[in-house]
């Protein structure tokens, strides 16, 4: 047998293992952690995938939350794990979108350390306020934060989080000084609004919807390109006269780097088959404000791409600096 016969029959050999592998996937418990609170919109959406996941790998597939420090936490312990697929990230854009602009050092490379599975679903950010708030839109509340300045405050859940940006933003153009308290999760923003412990957050409808719909708290705008079906009632932020205030939130799975691309594809191909499903867009999607997306790694990868571009805009406006 001459060199370039071995050669081959070694590629096909290493091809045919690397494909029986990812047939085998998972062998154990999958563990996928979101680096925030449990209640979330994210962890809502990825226990719900879970639950499919584990009928159809026969395997359990549990969700770890590991809150705190802007996502670099639970993103982390991911980036460092066996990158074989059974430790997996769901979280939102933050992680690999504005932490880059928000930290001078991350304990993992946005653009390295992860391996893209699939964008979920994705939804624009309402503006939200405690209902005793004595501003009905944001033009009002534009006028009442210079007439109290430094007076009031918004919630955000850390660093680099959409309310954090949004608020920059608005105090860098707008001339308001409005405050900030960071949580550990979009869920305990979301009660400290409610219980009135802060006066203004962001959200999506995914998060945010049935406060809204209870009246537990209200919307001031909506900070995209046109208003929610959901709550036509609710003016954007462009009407209101501040167009350059726009935010939206997606959830995203990723997989440590170097994990094979045959577990990738099987993962992407298993969760988007989930998404998919009418019932599952029904419940977790469209009732809940969310436009499911469930891309390809490639597609997800180059949306990270523009998604960052139009970040680093955003901060340089806001004239946020890294800590």
């Amino acid at each position: 047998m001459n060199r370039r016969t071995l050669l081959t029959a070694g590629l096909l050999s290493l091809g045919l293992a690397t494909s029986a592998f990812a047939q085998q996937f998972p062998s154990q418990r999958v563990t996928i952690i979101v680096p925030y609170a449990p209640g979330g919109g994210v962890d809502i959406m990825i226990r719900a995938v879970a639950v499919e996941l584990t009928a159809k790998w026969g395997q359990p597939v549990v969700v770890e939350n590991k809150p705190g420090a802007g996502t670099l936490i639970g993103a982390d312990a991911v980036a460092r794990a066996t990158p074989d697929g059974h430790t997996l990230l769901a979280t939102v854009d933050q992680t690999f979108v504005a932490n880059r602009f928000l930290y001078k050092k991350l304990p993992y490379d946005p653009d390295k350390s992860f391996a893209p599975v699939t964008l979920m679903a994705e939804s624009d950010h309402f503006v939200l306020a405690k209902n005793s708030l004595p501003a009905n839109n944001l033009r009002e509340l534009v006028d009442l934060a210079k007439r109290e300045k430094g007076k009031l405050n918004y919630g955000s859940y850390g660093g680099g989080s959409q309310p954090q940006l949004v608020f920059s933003m608005l105090n860098e153009r707008a001339g308001t000084d409005i405050l900030h308290i960071p949580y550990k999760g979009v869920a305990p923003m979301l009660t400290a609004i409610v219980a009135g412990e802060v006066d203004l957050g962001t959200g999506s409808a995914g998060v945010a919807g049935e406060m809204l719909r209870t009246k537990q708290m209200k919307a001031l705008a909506i900070a995209g390109q046109k208003r929610s079906p959901q709550f036509p009632d609710v003016p954007t932020t462009a009407e209101m006269g501040y167009p350059y205030l726009q935010a939206g939130v997606w959830y995203g799975v990723f997989a440590p780097a170097n994990t094979p691309a045959n577990i990738v594809n099987k993962i992407n191909a298993d969760i988007t088959a989930i998404l998919k499903q009418p019932s599952f867009v029904e419940k977790q999607g469209t009732s809940r404000g969310l436009s499911i997306v469930a891309n390809a790694p490639k597609e997800f990868a180059e949306r990270i791409r523009k998604d960052t571009a139009q970040t680093a805009e955003m901060v340089r406006a806001a004239k946020i600096e890294a800590e």
